[in-house]
């Protein structure tokens, strides 16, 4: 396909962040018509993000991030992580992975799965702290230990108590044997603590102002007599005061994902391009600014925004296709003040198909689909589940269905659940499936998927 010529010629305001931060961007790719890694590459250069988080280990954004300077954050699928309790995998996973690029791409850290604690899969939950220590001594073997750190990120969900902030403590059962040792490890190997934070899904109507960073009368923490202005230093407190009640106070703590959709269901608060671009500002601005949090004072925070481009492919409520900075040609979806200059972007062969616009709520209809952070072991297995059923048929996601393309366990999984929702009468409980489904209003079709 012959190239494109996008110029995007923006005028935009410069939200400046001190360097003892950082700033980043998750770069996702569940979208059609993304461009390709390289040409991402080249953009990322012109704006202020000095990191980029993959949720992949992909060989072509790795080879396109080579002699970039940019910090890249490296993930391996929740599915892999048990079998990186396999010491030999992990010393695999690093070898074929993460070692034949790490001369030219300066990869800064390996994330070990997407909230895992936050999931209901007790497997996997044993698994982390090991796969974590295996693959940081698959690092020592390969002497990259010191250029790369091995972390996790995890949901708020990780606490039992985050109100208010200096009462934050980490679940019952979860934290003296899972986090304890998880935290044990990174104090020992000098990684963060990374935590998924969003003040838009702590989002009510009342405090809209006090999650955008606006004036507001603030919220009292009497436990430290502390005022909180934003709804994003109370959740970094939160997570800090449980960490120092296990002792690890001194684990630094990093913002793995921020950010705010510009889109949503029609009974979402809080939704809306204007709303994303001040909440992404703001965070930026006030995480760089070397003032602090109530209980982290006069420091940086290094933090991710979720994420660089809406992602169509995502199953799950509108706003989950909406977190993007920018479409998929690479436009903005509002001016988050992230280039550094106005420039001339360069857009090589767009791979995929074409774009399928974002369906409308259908009056009266309702889908089943599968979380946005649901494990993939357990959304696997609802489709063994729903497919195994002689009553069904799963034929659409098999190869050469109409719904085999994402070929990818999120997309299967909320196609089969649909299924089983549609075919027992829409019940609400015949989308629970071990709290891995939500009911969503507008219609996840896309292209020749069709959701009936």
């Amino acid at each position: 396909m012959i190239g494109t010529l996008l110029s995007v010629l923006l005028s935009v305001s410069l939200v400046k962040c001190t360097d003892a931060g950082g700033v980043g961007v998750t770069y996702g790719t569940r979208g059609t018509t993304l461009p390709p890694p390289a040409d991402v590459a080249r953009f990322l250069a012109y704006t202020i993000f000095d990191r980029v988080r993959l949720l992949d280990a992909d060989p072509r954004a790795l080879q396109a991030f080579a002699d970039t300077g940019l910090a890249v954050d490296v993930t391996v699928p929740n599915g892999d992580v048990p079998r990186l309790v396999n010491l030999t995998f992990a010393q695999r996973w690093v070898r074929t992975r993460v070692a034949p690029f790490a001369e030219a791409t300066n990869i800064s850290r390996i994330l070990v799965g997407n909230e895992v604690i936050s999931q209901a899969n007790r497997t996997l939950l044993l698994s982390l702290v090991p796969a974590m220590q295996n693959l940081h001594t698959a690092l020592v073997t390969a002497s990259l230990h010191r250029e790369i750190k091995v972390s996790s990120p995890h949901s708020l969900e990780i606490l039992s108590a985050s109100t208010p902030p200096s009462a934050g403590q980490f679940r019952d059962g979860y934290d003296k044997a899972i986090v304890k040792p998880l935290l044990s490890f990174l104090r020992a190997t000098g990684a963060p603590f990374m935590v998924n934070a969003y003040p838009f899904y702590g989002l009510t109507s009342d405090t809209l102002d006090y999650a955008l960073f606006r004036v507001n009368a603030g919220v009292m923490d009497e436990g430290s007599g502390l005022l909180y202005t934003n709804m994003l230093d109370a959740q970094l407190d939160a997570v800090h005061s449980a960490m120092r009640r296990l002792g690890f106070g001194d684990v630094d703590v990093v913002v793995a994902e921020t950010g705010w959709p510009s889109a949503g269901e029609y009974w979402e608060v809080g939704v809306g391009a204007d709303l994303a671009r001040d909440y992404n500002k703001n965070a930026i601005r006030h995480l760089g600014s070397g003032v602090g949090t109530p209980l982290m004072p006069n420091r940086a925070f290094e933090l991710s925004i979720f994420s660089l481009f809406d992602e169509n492919l995502k199953p799950g409520p509108v706003s989950e296709r909406n977190f993007g900075l920018y479409h998929a040609d690479m436009t903005p979806v509002y001016d988050a003040g992230i280039l550094t200059a106005p420039q001339e972007v360069v857009v090589g062969p767009v791979v995929s198909t074409k774009v399928t616009p974002a369906p409308e709520a259908a009056e009266g209809r309702r889908w089943c689909v599968a979380k946005p952070a649901a494990d993939e072991v357990a959304l696997q297995e609802n489709i063994d589940f729903v497919c195994g059923q002689g009553s069904i048929d799963c034929g659409a996601i098999r190869a050469g269905g109409s719904c085999y393309d994402p070929n990818n366990v999120q997309a299967h999984a909320a196609y089969a659940m649909n299924l089983y929702f549609q075919s027992n009468g829409q019940h609400a409980f015949d989308c629970d499936f071990g709290q891995t489904g939500v009911v969503t209003t507008v219609d996840p079709s896309y292209e020749s998927c069709k959701f009936t």
